[in-house]
């Protein structure tokens, strides 16, 4: 007997299509003298405990399959990027807007200095970054407008594919207040440490957190 495949009965076996995956790549540690700071745009270097953090965080990428590198142009992402691209990695496509966020007046103060200069509480900054309240600085608002055109982009040129994003603590958060449909205040439920991969898998309707904060150096 000869069975004929109908149109419905092929479209009810059909593979689903592969998400679209992003990684989320933090930039790992940076110089000592701006630990527990608001650096933002100050262009600084890794430490030497950055670097090494660099190279094991390149050892785990290798073991992914990766379309596409879209990073920062800033020196502290460019330095952690630049062990992975050592062994045939995509060429990188830098995204101005994917810079950190501009902490205007706040930029350089530890969180102490800010909490008594501007009358504000160290947990709540996310709120304050919201609400714009750092002087001369971004607002949540404004940080979300030349973020999100970069991760839309990214999305629609790697369809079903992985592409990863190396860039910034703030970025890191506003990119997942956007796919997760949340406050960027909320995120402060997440951690993102230096160095560490967030993995987003992009399904029809909805967005699915595989990996959250994985950092590969923590036996350093």
């Amino acid at each position: 007997m000869i069975h004929l495949k109908t149109k419905n009965s092929a479209r009810r076996k059909s593979k689903p299509a592969e998400p679209t995956r992003l990684l989320i790549i933090r930039h790992a540690e940076v110089e000592r003298s701006y630990h527990k700071i608001f650096g933002g745009r100050i262009d600084m270097n890794l430490s030497p405990r950055g670097r090494a953090q660099a190279r094991r965080l390149a050892r785990f990428l290798r073991t992914r399959k990766i379309d596409a590198i879209y990073a920062s142009p800033m020196k502290r992402v460019q330095q952690t990027l630049a062990p992975f691209l050592k062994n045939g990695a995509p060429p990188p496509t830098i995204m101005r807007d994917l810079c950190e966020v501009d902490f205007g007046d706040w930029t350089g103060l530890n969180w102490e200095r800010v909490c008594e200069k501007f009358n504000l509480l160290t947990h709540e900054w996310l709120d304050h970054i919201e609400r714009g309240v750092a002087p001369n600085g971004e607002s949540g608002p404004e940080l979300r407008a030349r973020v999100e055109p970069c991760v839309r982009k990214i999305i629609k040129n790697h369809r079903g594919q992985t592409a990863g994003i190396f860039c910034h603590g703030g970025v890191a958060r506003v990119i997942l207040s956007m796919l997760l449909k949340m406050p960027l205040p909320k995120t402060n439920i997440f951690e993102i440490e230096y160095a560490s991969v967030t993995q987003i898998a992009l399904h029809p309707g909805h967005a699915e957190i595989e990996l959250l904060n994985f950092t590969p150096w923590r036996d350093l």
